[in-house]
């Protein structure tokens, strides 16, 4: 089995290092971090970035004050589609989109691939489609998902597997590639991490329950004072977010060699070229 690293969504917000721990002086710089699966039963996408139609309409499907806020770099290199072909595979191999969230930096992508089966937990698709507060209505963006994707939604209650002491769901039970959904609430209703079983140990995908590494390993610099608040704007419910980002250090802290831990933003943690 083979995991692709991707950066599906370059943003560079205002406020550099100071806000979002990464980036320039002035400007910031922000990634998403998706990840392609190679398995016997076809290719899995762990989160999908912008999408091409972001690209090519993104007023309409990101909203002004997104574009003036985050300041994606908008290009069709940079998304799933173009760089999946890149690798030299074909877009329709892509069996399942596995989802941490539906925020609309993680879910633009999902039109470009509508055979794929789209794996979400389902407390965070009612979320996205009752969008209840002003926040929900801004991070949610119906347009991603208006051609009306393959849902396979997945409830916490069905969190039975223990899993390093979070509960999990096996979400492909019958394909050779162990991916579990790891229910980690807090930013979103419904947000998830997503584990892999790599080859020597697990990779999780933590989404956006933390932005920088600095929030959960020892020895980094202090986080940024204006992540952490940016952090707390964002979260839905920010008590969750701490307690599962405090389950995160200690998973870090004790079983290093078990699990690698990846966020969905911070450049870090992509592989340099």
């Amino acid at each position: 089995m083979t995991v692709h690293h991707l950066d599906c969504a370059t943003m560079c917000p205002l406020g550099g290092r100071a806000l979002m721990g990464a980036g320039g002086r002035l400007i910031g710089r922000l990634a998403t971090h998706c990840l392609l699966i190679e398995s016997s039963d076809g290719l899995i996408l762990v989160d999908t970035g912008f999408g091409t139609e972001d690209v090519a309409h993104p007023q309409h499907r990101l909203g002004r004050r997104f574009l003036a806020t985050v300041r994606p770099q908008l290009t069709l290199a940079r998304t799933a589609l173009h760089q999946i072909r890149a690798l030299g595979h074909d877009p329709r191999d892509v069996r399942d989109i596995v989802l941490t969230h539906l925020d609309l930096d993680h879910a633009g992508g999902l039109g470009d691939f509508p055979h794929a089966r789209v794996h979400v937990l389902a407390d965070e698709l009612s979320a996205a489609r009752a969008q209840a507060t002003l926040g929900e209505r801004d991070r949610y963006r119906p347009a991603q998902w208006a051609h009306g994707p393959h849902w396979v939604e997945h409830r916490p209650d069905a969190a039975t597997e223990d899993w390093y002491g979070f509960r999990t769901i096996p979400i492909l039970p019958d394909a050779d590639t162990d991916v579990l959904l790891v229910p980690l609430a807090g930013h979103t209703r419904g947000h998830c991490g997503v584990a892999v079983r790599t080859d020597n140990r697990w990779l999780l995908h933590a989404g956006d329950a933390y932005f920088n590494r600095a929030d959960i390993a020892p020895g980094f610099p202090r986080r940024p004072p204006g992540l952490t608040a940016f952090q707390r704007l964002m979260a839905i419910d920010n008590p969750a977010r701490l307690h599962n980002l405090n389950r995160l250090r200690a998973l870090h802290r004790t079983r290093p060699t078990d699990v690698r831990i990846i966020c969905a933003h911070d450049p870090a943690d992509l592989p340099r070229p």
